[in-house]
């Protein structure tokens, strides 16, 4: 079997993640996206804030050493939240699942909070799989379909 493991972004990894970003199915899928993902110079900003702040964790995912994603966790009004972003080309195949298992394994924090498009039934499994469990939903503007949608709210507690 395949190994997923998770180390520091490095500053090669920025052109492949900026690449997984812009993927129209990606980016439909996860909704919840910047403003313009095609935006190089807004993308370098905000990895360059993320890869600065001590209240970030963020990694690339590796599947056998290639780089196939990024996971992360950070603090939003006081709830630490986690989110993934797993290459398209990889999809289907467990690596968001053992990769969050990873976050998740290094993060003490609880409880951590997730969200996710409520028709992202994959993004939705990976999450329930994890132990997170569905708190309730909300209605937001999502970038990626460019209207208002309903997003799911998760928990994990242990």
């Amino acid at each position: 079997m395949a190994e997923v493991a998770l180390r520091p972004v490095e500053d090669s990894d920025l052109d492949a993640l900026f690449a997984q970003g812009r993927d129209p199915e990606s980016v439909r899928m996860a909704a919840f996206v910047s403003r313009d993902p095609a935006d190089r110079d807004a993308f370098d900003a905000q990895l360059a804030r993320i890869r600065s702040s001590p209240e970030v964790t963020h990694r690339a995912v590796t599947l056998d050493g290639r780089l196939v994603g990024s996971v992360g966790c950070f603090v939003v009004e006081g709830d630490t939240e986690v989110t993934y972003w797993i290459d398209r080309a990889f999809w289907g195949r467990g690596i968001a699942g053992r990769a969050l298992a990873l976050l998740l394994e290094s993060v003490p924090a609880r409880p951590v909070f997730a969200r996710a498009a409520s028709d992202n039934a994959a993004s939705l499994a990976v999450l329930r799989r994890a132990g997170f469990a569905v708190v309730g939903t909300e209605v937001a503007f999502a970038n990626g379909r460019n209207a208002e949608i309903e997003e799911t709210v998760l928990r994990l507690d242990a």
